[in-house]
This record gives structure tokens, C-alpha cells and sequence, in this order.
């Protein structure tokens, strides 16, 4: 598959965001990363695979409007958990607004899944409102939305206590939780890119992977050669740092995502879908 169009990617230094250029660049799309520093060493990176790397902040409308001039495609993630939920909210809807001004041609919209199902969750209704205000832009707009992603065992803590053989989360042991590879979302983003007729007006829930805490600890242990424990972590310990995560773990046991992982596999299987078996190897990795 080869596409000669320009994608404005935001977030692209960052590990979501750096799965969807690098896929992107592979397919033979021009990509365009917005960054608050182009010459960081994952900015650098992106621009040895052919990227171009311009310095851009979402509250600095010029700059925007330059990092869109003459980009036929958006694809756009935000995150609250640098400078809050409203400022992600703010940021989202004024890179929407700097694409309507600019005459972008399809926007996909990084969001999260189950985010329009009033969760109540603070950063899943932030990231809806910016879905809202895309739908009623007039531009061609998707939604892409990832379920909880198979990486966050790289957080540092997660990743100590794999060391010492215990995998610590705020869920019983048995309970099922969808989970996604951020390849698989570059991948599925490039998919959409490349169709957007084909996926205009559409929002969809992602993921590769559905399983327990337990059945995660076994596949590590047998990746690690070592037991791997399960360790529930407390809401009320989540809670004492963060209400927003709190919320969300509590959602994960009342309600959980839906996606359909059947369906995803049949539809798109251009996009691989991991296996969580099949990634585990990248912690025996990160621990070595």
C-alpha cells in the first residue's frame, strides 16, 4: 500500500502517536509530527524514517495553523495526564477548529473506547466532548477508540513489581479486560487514513486482546521463567492519588469495554491484532 498524502500527527514523539507515523511512513504517506521539541532523540527518530518535525503547541493558534498548511489528513491524540483534563479538552477542540480553518480533508480522532456511553469517567467524557465538537465541525471526521493498552505494564511501578514477580492492578484476578498493542492502533489508524471514505462518520472501538490479570501473570510467567503473582491493588489506594483512575478501574469491574474483537479480526485483518502472548516478550525485554 502506497499513499502520497500529508498527515499532520500530533503526539508523535510519544508512543501512541509514534506508532501511527511510523506506520504511516511505511505505507508511503508524507507525515508531518508536531512537537514541543524537534530535536529530541524520538523526534530525531521520526525524521531519519523520512518525517518531518515541526515545533507546535495546541494554545499557540499561529503555530497551529502553520503545522497545518498545505496537510491533507489529521490525525490527532490527546492526553490529559500532562496538563489536565480541560487542558486536554482545550487542545483537542482548537486543533478541530485550526483543521476546519485550514481545509483539512479527513481528521481521525484518537479517543477511547466506550467514551460516548456516558462512563462517567472524567477523561473519557473529556475526550468525548472533543468527538462532539469534531461531528459537528463539517469536517470529514473518524474515531478511533483503544481499549486499555497491553504498554501500561511499562510504568514504572508495574514494571518493578514484574521484577519481583508480582503483577500489581487495581482488578480481581479473574476479571476479563480488553486490552490493545499501540502498534495495532498505528496500524489501524494508517487503515483508516488510507479508506476515509470508507470510514467517514464512523467511531470504532479497538482492541487486539481480551483477558484476566491471571491469565496475563501466566503468560509473563511463562515469558519470564518465573512465577508471576497477581496482586490486587486497592480502589481506595488508586483513589488516594486519582478520583479520575479510580472511576475507571471501578468502571472496568461494573460495566468494561465491548469491542468486538471478532468482528475487528474479520473486517481489518491488514492490522494483525496482537495477542497478548504475542507481546509479552517485550517485557522480558524491558526487564532485561
Amino acid at each position: 500500500m502506497s499513499d502520497s498524502r500529508l498527515v499532520l500527527v500530533t503526539g508523535a514523539t510519544g508512543q501512541q502517536g509514534g506508532a501511527v507515523a511510523r506506520r504511516l511512513l511505511e505505507n508511503g504517506f508524507r507525515v508531518r509530527g508536531i512537537t514541543r521539541n524537534p530535536e529530541s532523540d524520538a523526534a530525531g527518530g521520526l525524521a531519519t524514517l523520512g518525517a518531518e518535525m515541526v515545533r507546535a503547541e495546541f494554545s499557540d493558534a499561529e503555530s497551529l495553523a502553520a503545522a497545518l498548511e498545505g496537510v491533507d489528513a489529521v490525525f490527532a491524540m490527546t492526553t490529559p495526564f500532562e496538563a489536565g483534563i480541560e487542558a486536554e479538552t482545550a487542545q483537542g477542540l482548537a486543533l478541530v477548529d485550526a483543521a476546519v480553518a485550514a481545509g483539512v480533508d479527513h481528521f481521525v480522532y484518537s479517543s477511547v473506547a466506550s467514551a460516548d456511553k456516558a462512563t462517567g469517567i472524567p477523561h473519557f467524557d473529556s475526550k468525548y466532548r472533543v468527538e462532539q465538537h469534531l461531528e459537528a465541525s463539517g469536517l470529514r471526521w473518524s474515531v478511533i477508540a483503544p481499549v486499555y493498552f497491553m504498554g501500561n505494564l511499562f510504568f514504572p511501578d508495574t514494571l518493578s513489581g514484574l521484577k519481583e514477580g508480582t503483577y500489581a492492578i487495581a482488578l480481581p484476578a479473574d476479571l476479563q479486560l480488553q486490552q490493545i498493542a499501540t502498534e495495532d492502533i498505528g496500524a489501524f489508524a494508517a487503515h483508516v487514513l488510507a479508506n476515509p471514505d470508507r470510514f467517514a462518520g464512523t467511531r470504532t472501538d479497538i482492541a487486539g486482546d481480551e483477558l484476566s490479570s491471571q491469565e496475563s501473570a501466566d503468560v509473563l510467567s511463562r515469558e519470564l521463567g518465573r512465577p508471576v503473582s497477581v496482586f490486587e491493588v486497592s480502589i481506595e489506594g488508586i483513589r488516594s492519588f486519582s478520583e479520575d483512575l479510580a472511576l475507571m478501574f471501578e468502571w472496568f469491574v461494573s460495566t468494561g469495554y465491548v469491542a468486538d474483537i471478532d468482528g475487528l479480526r474479520a473486517a481489518h485483518p491488514e492490522v494483525g491484532w496482537t495477542r497478548f502472548a504475542d507481546w509479552a516478550p517485550r517485557v522480558s525485554a524491558a526487564l532485561s
